[in-house]
């Protein structure tokens, strides 16, 4: 007879048997075939609007990869690699440096000594840097000394909106044990007091995340689109029924990550865009830029709004609201959600377009719903399929400002709001 665990083994490799074939099905869909690891184009897979079946193969692929690593890996080296991992300083340094923008103008490789002078670095340092991330496959040395972009590195050039995204994450992690000790910040849900501000104020600079200068501005609206294009957030417009819809309030819209694909989709759609003065006047640019004909048509508009002291425009069909919940404590989170409540028709919908935490032990009436039913994990795989990408964001909200990613339960709990005074509803 097989013992438990070696059948949990056995389990595990089927699923990532299973879960790699269908991730080549649909590629091969798309009649271009499987990405290779060296390739310097991007697949027209990779920014396609629905991707779903693809994110939700790798998601177990990946997680069984994980799973499987760490019951057959003795657990001293898995514990050792938890933080023997230092590819975020390289990529940082190859983000900084723009060394993915000096190698694009070079298809077939440069040298190491050109490329060190063109970005003002030591050859043998950088060297060393481009062979770690090439083991992951981004970057690639084509001949000694020699490198070349991949489809990877990419992602790095200065105008990707995902490497605005990458730039953004919270260098305050170090100071994450010492916020939990500190006085001051333990027990505060406050923004300025997040392990981010900790850092950022110990080396003399500003602790506000928000007060951003005008480049900096443009790097968080960009880097909101990436963050877009990471998590596949364009499949909402596949998967929600905005054909029966009329008019949309994009609740925090940034410069239109969403709303401007959807009006593309959805040209009957009045889309109202609301977000502080600053991103709405670079939202019109962007718009003017990238749908114009959309513009034309008379159905778009832009009006200024403080979700945490203003209730957006009255009536509207949708009130959509995209990665705004998770950067709030749960009070910011229900003021924004009450603002949204009083104006509100009989009709009228919240859609709230974020990240749901799984936890072993849950609310019993949470999961009998088709949410649970698509994000059940296969029989012995770990929770959240044995990924732990979501409970990642959960800290990176945590170290930025304070926010935090929520179980479905929290989402219903924060979403009673009162419409009046003495009367709770459900958003």
């Amino acid at each position: 007879m097989t013992e438990p665990n070696e059948v949990k083994v056995q389990v595990l490799l089927d699923i990532i048997n299973s879960s790699a074939h269908q991730a080549i099905a649909e590629y091969k869909k798309t009649g271009h075939g499987v990405p290779g690891i060296d390739a310097n184009t991007l697949h027209p897979l990779d920014f396609a609007t629905d991707a779903l079946a693809l994110r939700k193969a790798i998601r177990l692929l990946e997680g069984a990869c994980e799973q499987l690593n760490t019951i057959l890996a003795p657990p001293q080296y898995t514990a050792y690699n938890f933080v023997n991992n230092h590819n975020w300083a390289c990529i940082d340094v190859a983000l900084q440096s723009r060394i993915a923008d000096v190698l694009d103008k070079h298809p077939q490789g440069l040298s190491v000594d050109a490329l060190a002078n063109a970005v003002d670095h030591s050859k043998t340092k950088i060297a060393r840097i481009l062979r770690v991330l090439a083991l992951k496959g981004c970057f690639k040395e084509v001949k000694r000394d020699v490198f070349a972009n991949t489809r990877l590195s990419l992602m790095l050039k200065s105008k990707s909106n995902v490497a605005a995204y990458i730039r953004q994450f919270p260098k305050g992690a170090a100071a994450l044990y010492e916020t939990m000790m500190d006085k001051e910040f333990a027990k505060s849900g406050e923004i300025a007091k997040t392990p981010q501000a900790s850092a950022v104020r110990k080396g003399g600079g500003d602790n506000s995340f928000w007060e951003m200068n005008d480049e900096a501005l443009d790097i968080f609206h960009r880097g909101m689109v990436g963050y877009s294009e990471i998590q596949c957030s364009s499949a909402v417009l596949h998967y929600y029924p905005w054909d029966n819809v009329s008019s949309v309030v994009d609740v925090g819209s940034g410069t239109g990550a969403m709303s401007i694909p959807l009006a593309k989709m959805f040209p009957h759609l009045r889309i109202t865009n609301q977000d502080l003065p600053e991103a709405l006047e670079m939202a019109r640019n962007i718009w003017e830029k990238n749908a114009p004909e959309a513009l034309l048509g008379g159905h778009i508009e832009f009006v200024p709004l403080d979700f945490l002291e203003e209730s957006p425009v009255v009536g509207k069909d949708v009130y959509y609201l995209r990665s705004i919940i998770h950067d709030w404590p749960d009070n910011e989170s229900m003021v924004i959600l009450r603002n949204i409540r009083k104006v509100m028709g009989p009709n009228s919908r919240v859609l709230i377009h974020e990240c749901v935490l799984l936890r072993n032990f849950e609310e019993p009436d949470v999961g009998a719903n088709e949410f649970s039913k698509d994000h059940e994990a296969p029989e012995h795989t770990l929770l959240n399929f044995g990924s732990h990408t979501t409970h990642q964001l959960d800290l990176v909200m945590w170290l930025a400002f304070n926010g935090k990613e929520r179980t479905l339960n929290e989402f219903k709990i924060i979403a009673q709001v009162p419409s009046m005074p003495g009367h709770v509803d459900n958003v």
